[in-house]
């Protein structure tokens, strides 16, 4: 059931949703969270998809934000509010609000979004193409739990999780991570069945590939071993090869679906790893409301490195995994789930400029690395 609202209020949205519940049949309220999305005229139908799909595995309250400043200045002085309430059909197992922003309205986003809040429940916000530089001091960011990102729609993605490293507040994330949840999981199983000390590192990827710059900072800070980045023609994440004094391990995908994992004195094996759509990523992060402090420690730790080949501190002694580290080598590959190389050239190798000392790699059961495999993928 549709109800579109002209001019209106948002004491009457939340009226035309209690009508459209007792139309359909459903006057219980089964939400478990609110979803707020900010976007654009042209961006938000592919959001409000991805965002529809999504709240079938966890049905939520969609509140999808459109500001429309207004081009000339008698726009931009106007206020109006236009809204579309829409019960079952495309919103899934919950309701959608659309929220169309004019004139002056659209700098107060907070204050029409506000009274449509689920009482009770927490509150999550998806930027899903141009975020503010500072989520958590958004004026609607404030109003959330969670606040998610996504670099790989912006110009720069490396540029941005310097950003986001620089304006990390707990409860922030990026869709650049969540995209990688499955090699670090796949990555965390064979460093647990691999007990041999890493020395260094190669991420391969496509240029201007957030997510194989993320990668590549957490291998770096959580095995403390040299890691290269590499650029590849995608799609996108493409290899993972670890060095180890037994030989490479080595997670190859190259079509974007079916990756195959060698490791030494094993026969290769081929491993799923699909690349997910936009529903699947928003589901994933909707799994999880406390902060993703794997993230936070990834980003922070690439400051200085996003688009430079990517290093581990040369000072880190060397220790045997599962001692000091938050989980071993195993926890490394897996305590986690939208950076990107300065250029098309290869980046000099990091391991000749670093002499990070090596890490001796599995041996993490000890420190919960299934746990740490099971906060990684959910």
């Amino acid at each position: 059931m549709n109800i579109d609202l002209t001019d209106t209020t948002s004491s009457q949205v939340n009226a035309a949703l209690v009508q459209a519940r007792r139309a359909a049949g459903i006057p219980a309220v089964g939400m478990v969270l609110t979803l707020v999305i900010v976007t654009d005229e042209g961006n938000h139908y592919d959001a409000l998809k991805a965002a529809s799909e999504a709240s079938k595995e966890h049905p939520s309250r969609i509140l999808v934000v459109i500001k429309r400043p207004g081009r000339s200045p008698r726009e931009r002085k106007m206020a109006r509010l236009d809204a579309e309430v829409r019960i079952a059909g495309e919103s899934g197992t919950g309701e959608t609000v659309l929220l169309r922003l004019h004139g002056e309205l659209a700098g107060h986003a907070q204050s029409v979004v506000l009274p449509l809040l689920l009482p009770d429940a927490p509150v999550v916000l998806w930027w899903p193409d141009d975020a503010p530089e500072h989520p958590s001091e958004d004026l609607l960011g404030r109003l959330a739990a969670r606040r998610i990102t996504d670099a790989q729609a912006t110009e720069d993605p490396v540029a941005t999780l310097a950003l986001r490293a620089r304006t990390y507040t707990p409860g922030d994330t990026d869709l650049a991570w969540t995209r990688i949840t499955p090699w670090r999981s796949v990555l965390a199983a064979a460093l647990d069945q691999k007990h041999s000390a890493i020395t260094s590192a190669v991420v391969e990827g496509e240029a201007y590939n957030p997510s194989g710059e993320l990668l590549a900072l957490w291998l770096a800070e959580r095995l403390r071993v040299p890691v290269q980045r590499q650029v590849s023609e995608g799609p996108g994440l493409t290899a993972v090869r670890l060095e180890t004094a037994d030989g490479t391990i080595c997670l190859d995908r190259a079509n974007g679906s079916l990756a195959e994992l060698a490791m030494p004195g094993q026969p290769d094996r081929h491993v799923a790893l699909q690349r997910r759509d936009k529903s699947e990523l928003i589901a994933e992060e909707l799994r999880r409301l406390d902060p993703d402090e794997m993230y936070a420690s990834a980003v922070k730790f690439g400051v200085s490195r996003l688009g430079k080949g990517i290093s581990g501190p040369a000072e880190q002694p060397a220790a045997r995994a599962g001692a000091g580290t938050g989980g071993g080598s195993g926890g490394a590959a897996a305590s986690g789930s939208r950076g990107k190389p300065g250029g098309g050239a290869r980046p000099e190798p990091a391991h000749k400029a670093a002499g990070a000392p090596a890490r001796t790699a599995g041996g993490a059961g000890d420190a919960g690395t299934g746990g740490a495999v099971g906060k990684a993928a959910s």
